[in-house]
């Protein structure tokens, strides 16, 4: 398979003319049958490095990750670009799982996105076994080590789906990982001598700044007037989302607030006015941002210290991707 195949993929799914750093580097590697870790920054492209060597391999392509609202946006987006896909999550009753199920063995499915909790499942395991699966990507790695403890447990269970598959390559893939973090996804995920590939972190059209202020709420509202555009502000509980949101529209500045505490309706619905720019900013605990394809994000607000400067990282990385 040349580079002609790929870059036609490309061009006719996605409308690029070219890879970004690393990208074809990480397809070759995974149509090579090896498995792979690749670590790019947030806005890299990481769906492409598994996505165009899936349309190119015979079977479908699992794709484990760890939100809801990550499965459906990735979900929707294949099928705007006729790409055949499902995804199977909590709040769907057994009648529709037994039909997903079904059309990944006898139908025309290309992606199919889980939850790690559902590989654990019998349903799963047993219509797993009657699939042709071509490759297996488990995005958001890093989840692996950060949640798998004690969070989500079944991250560190994932490794099972390479006992079910033996013959199948798996793909990991993360926008932050040290290297106690790789080796960790490494083994967990039984990965036989990967191949490792790790991006630059420089996002030259982002800048990034501390401020030391008096007046919190006064400071985000200047910001806001200053800096115009599609806006995630992310602080550390529920309330604050609430009362961050309620401050911004007094000020005249359409937003929401988003949080683990929402019925997964409201989650979903707050999250597409934002995509949709119907709301400029969305007022978010760290649950939020995970996977999402926003290009156009213009401003990044942290009310308060982050957790780990990797947090940082990833939740500021949210901004610009459009390389603006």
């Amino acid at each position: 398979m040349g580079a002609e195949n790929k870059i036609e993929i490309l061009k006719k799914h996605w409308g690029h003319n070219s890879f970004r750093p690393f990208q074809e580097d990480i397809i070759d590697a995974v149509l090579e049958k090896k498995d792979v870790l690749a670590v790019l920054p947030t806005g890299g492209g990481k769906s492409i490095c598994f996505q165009v060597p899936a349309m190119m391999t015979e079977g479908i392509c699992i794709v484990i990750t760890p939100l809801i609202a990550l499965m459906k946006d990735q979900v929707e987006n294949l099928r705007k670009r006729k790409i055949p896909s499902a995804a199977i999550f909590s709040g769907m009753n057994t009648r529709e799982i037994d039909i997903t199920l079904d059309n990944c063995i006898y139908g025309d499915l290309k992606f199919l996105y889980i939850s790690p909790e559902r590989i654990n499942t019998i349903l799963f395991q047993e219509r797993l076994s009657r699939m042709n699966v071509g490759l297996i990507a488990v995005d958001e790695a890093h989840c692996i080590s950060q949640w798998g403890h004690d969070f989500r447990p079944a991250y560190l269970e994932i490794g099972m789906i390479r006992d079910l598959n033996p013959d199948v390559n798996i793909i990991a893939l993360t926008a932050t990982a040290i290297k106690s973090v790789r080796e960790e996804i490494v083994e967990k995920l039984r990965q036989v001598d990967p191949a490792i590939f790790i991006g630059s972190f420089l996002r030259p059209n982002l800048s990034y700044s501390v401020r030391k202020v008096e007046d919190i709420e006064l400071k985000l509202i200047e910001i806001l007037n200053n800096v115009s555009g599609s806006t995630i502000i992310y602080t550390r509980t529920r309330k604050e989302t609430k009362e961050v949101s309620r401050l911004l529209q007094e000020n005249k500045i359409s937003s929401t607030e988003y949080h683990a505490g929402l019925s997964p309706y409201e989650r979903s619905d707050r999250q597409d006015k934002w995509i949709k720019g119907k709301v400029r900013a969305i007022a978010a605990t760290n649950a939020f941002g995970m996977g999402i394809d926003k290009p156009d994000v213009r401003l990044v607000v942290h009310m308060g210290i982050v957790s780990n400067m990797e947090s940082y990282y990833q939740e500021a990385g949210r901004a610009g991707r459009d390389g603006n």
